[in-house]
């Protein structure tokens, strides 16, 4: 990424003066280069020395020991109060006919969306039934009936209380963003420690997982309620509490009912992650379970059922949450007769009561015979088969060469990675000077040129790959990464930074978190270059657009565990393996946010380009992008972000940064290793999300933007 300064910014050094963020820089390159050359005389330079880590890993489990065998009996007594609501709603859903359930769902579709969308569930709930997986499928919306509901609660009362206090917002939304950039599996330990196994447990980590966006929505559409609506509340005698809940809370719903949509969701990503922790035969545990035999076709079949899940949820709730398209109902005017306001609630019902009655007098609307089940699972596993067959030397070429002359030198240096086993050549003295001159000279030509910021990022980029991400000496990597913050957000971004990374560093999880940054960041690196690239072409094509728009929904929900199984059996265990699925994960939000950003620029902004005589060229890389590029940093950040969410996940894979860490850590019991791991995991993703944050505000000021157009 770039600094905020431009090159223009020169000017006053040129005069004589020198510019601070220029200086800073010039410190920093100064300060690297000291660290490099004594690395060797000095050990500790290169390697944080294991006598200097603090045991905060020790102290946590000491502490948890003791919270364990005190407060055992209440969280027990917790888990057994959440078990039978979620045990009734499954054995309801479970007990009623299929039809009875696709007519509810049908109606509620109906009311939400229109016949499109009653059509689109009716199809969808159909593919759960003809494929054998209702049951299963039946089970994990009970889950989600009971945890859903109960993150909403949680985030409305945490939101309302964020929003009348500004003390507890500030101790709410650090709690957020933890909540929401500690992986899952790090706070599955403490949870499994307090209210042991069981599909409980499944149900509070999809609960505290879901909540934080139903919290920011919640304080979002209380902040936005206009005054004057207040006010007119006031001059009518409103009490504080009539006030609240006669005018606050209609006026924010649409927001809110944003926030519902959002939990959803979030909490449907969770089910893979409960079956692991205790889950009673639903659609997560079949995915788990097909993945952990290689079974692709299986394990493709099952997670479908997720993702259309989740597609079902997602429009239904989104279509509660458009305020435009229920304010004008004339079924709903209050004088309106009964049987017209109230026709979904009445046809829901009646679709139930007739399916019963089917599903009593006819087994097949009961249970579905397996003699009709259509499950094209073999001839997916056989398609497997046969790439792997016919293209083992093809696939094998390209992932050598991808790990060998991309992979390993990020990850090690060129020092290190060049031999002839890897280039087929030995790295000698000369090619070393050659190296660092051809870096020198390309440096000297930019400066020349008055582009010393870009100077000055090919010797740090040229450094990189010559030691290796975990090769940097660590007291420049923090410069680097402290300067860096200072440059976007100021001290205060700077300040936070820091402490990140001291906790990193002094809790002894720095190496594995350099093996995490390089493969996170090159996976963003190759997401935002390949999705961008989508990005253009989909915001000048509607066609395209309308391609893409399917495969970016099946891509977000469709489990990660699911991604995870074409790249094992593609590509065997290892770091190649993982950057592919961190990049299939990843790459949906630039080219959403590419697109979006380009569709939005000011018409008028690029006609006076046109008249001007630009070509579309010069119109995208001088208009378009530079007046989009708010809206693209965000995509950026949203890039990092779902990759850092990745790592976890292709720990399974063979990765061994923090994400090995969390799953070490779960399968040992460790919650002080998990918490270190996790807690480092969500530290980079936030230190990254304030960069980029603070970077995004201040490109938007310079352009005249308003910080809202931006996001």
């Amino acid at each position: 990424m770039t600094t905020a300064v431009d090159d223009d910014a020169l000017a006053p050094a040129v005069a004589g003066r020198i510019d601070p963020v220029l200086g800073v820089w010039l410190a920093v390159v100064g300060f690297g280069l000291v660290c490099v050359l004594l690395r060797e005389t000095a050990p500790w330079i290169a390697a944080f020395p294991d006598a200097w880590v603090l045991p905060v890993a020790a102290w946590t489990n000491a502490v948890m020991d003791v919270v364990v065998a005190h407060t055992d009996f209440l969280f027990r007594a917790v888990a057994s109060a959440l078990e039978w609501p979620m045990v009734a709603l499954r054995d309801l859903l479970v007990w009623a006919p299929w039809p009875a359930t696709i007519a509810v769902f049908a109606a509620v579709a109906h009311r939400a969306g229109g016949w499109k969308l009653a059509l689109f569930t009716l199809v969808t709930l159909m593919y759960m039934v003809v494929v054998g997986y209702w049951e299963e499928s039946m089970n994990t919306l009970a889950l989600v009936g009971v945890s859903v509901p109960l993150s909403v609660a949680i985030g409305f009362a945490m939101g309302v209380l964020a929003f009348r206090s500004a003390r507890a917002k500030r101790v709410v939304m650090p709690l957020l963003d933890l909540m929401q950039t500690v992986p899952a599996f790090a706070y599955l330990i403490p949870i499994l420690l307090l209210f042991g196994f069981g599909p409980v447990v499944g149900l509070i980590a999809s609960a505290i997982y879901a909540a934080p966006p139903m919290v920011r929505n919640t304080i979002v559409g209380l902040e936005r309620v206009p005054p004057a609506v207040l006010e007119s509340a006031a001059m009518n005698g409103c009490t504080k509490r009539q006030r609240f809940w006669w005018v606050e809370v209609p006026s924010a719903l649409p927001q809110i009912m944003v926030g519902v949509n959002q939990t959803t969701m979030a909490a449907l990503s969770m089910v893979i992650i409960a079956a692991i922790i205790g889950g009673f035969g639903d659609i997560g545990w079949e995915v788990l379970s097909t993945m952990r035999k290689a079974q692709f076709g299986q394990s493709l079949l099952s997670g479908v059922v997720i993702a259309l899940m989740a597609m079902i949820m997602d429009r239904i709730s989104a279509g509660f949450a458009d305020r435009s398209r229920n304010a004008d109902r004339t079924e709903d005017a209050p004088g309106a007769p009964f049987y017209r306001r109230r026709r979904h609630l009445l046809a829901a019902a009646a679709g139930f009561v007739l399916g019963v009655a089917l599903g009593q007098v006819a087994p097949l609307f009961q249970d579905w015979p397996k003699a009709l089940v259509v499950y094209p699972a073999e001839p997916l596993n056989q398609m497997v088969e046969y790439i792997l067959v016919e293209w083992s030397a093809q696939i094998d070429a390209v992932k050598n060469a991808v790990l060998f002359f991309l992979m390993l030198p990020l990850r090690i240096g060129l020092e290190k990675a060049v031999s002839p086993f890897t280039f087929g050549f030995e790295l000698t003295a000369p090619m070393i000077a050659g190296y660092w001159i051809a870096a020198a000279l390309g440096a000297a030509a930019l400066a020349w040129r008055g582009r010393v910021y870009g100077a000055i990022w090919l010797i740090v980029g040229a450094a990189v790959l010559y030691f290796g991400v975990s090769g940097l000496p660590w007291p420049a990597f923090m410069a680097a990464v402290v300067a860096l913050a200072w440059t976007a957000g100021g001290l205060r971004t700077a300040g936070f930074a820091l402490g990140a990374l001291l906790f990193i560093l002094l809790t002894g999880a720095w190496e594995p978190m350099t093996r995490s940054v390089y493969l996170c960041g090159l996976a963003v690196a190759i997401c935002f270059a390949l999705g961008g690239a989508l990005g253009v072409w989909a915001a000048h094509n509607d066609r395209v657009s309308a391609t893409l728009r399917p495969i970016n929904d099946t891509l977000q929900t469709m489990p990660q565990f699911v991604i995870l199984i074409p790249v094992l059996m593609l590509f065997q265990v290892g770091e190649f393996s993982a950057l592919i699925a961190v990049v299939l994960y990843a790459i949906v939000p630039p080219i959403r946010y590419v697109e979006h950003g380009l569709r939005n620029v000011s018409p008028e902004a690029v006609e006076a380009a046109r008249q001007m005589g630009c070509t579309p060229a010069q119109i995208l890389f001088t208009v378009k992008l530079p007046l989009a590029l708010p809206v693209i940093m965000l995509g950026l950040n949203q890039t990092i972000m779902y990759g850092l969410a990745m790592l976890v996940i292709a720990a399974l894979v063979g990765t061994k940064g923090l994400g090995q860490q969390v799953f070490l850590a779960l399968g040992k019991a460790d919650m002080g290793m998990g918490l270190v791991a996790g807690l480092s995991i969500a530290l980079v993703a936030m230190v990254a999300d304030r960069i980029l944050q603070a970077w995004s505000r201040r490109r938007s000021a310079a352009l005249g933007l308003d910080a809202g157009d931006a996001a």
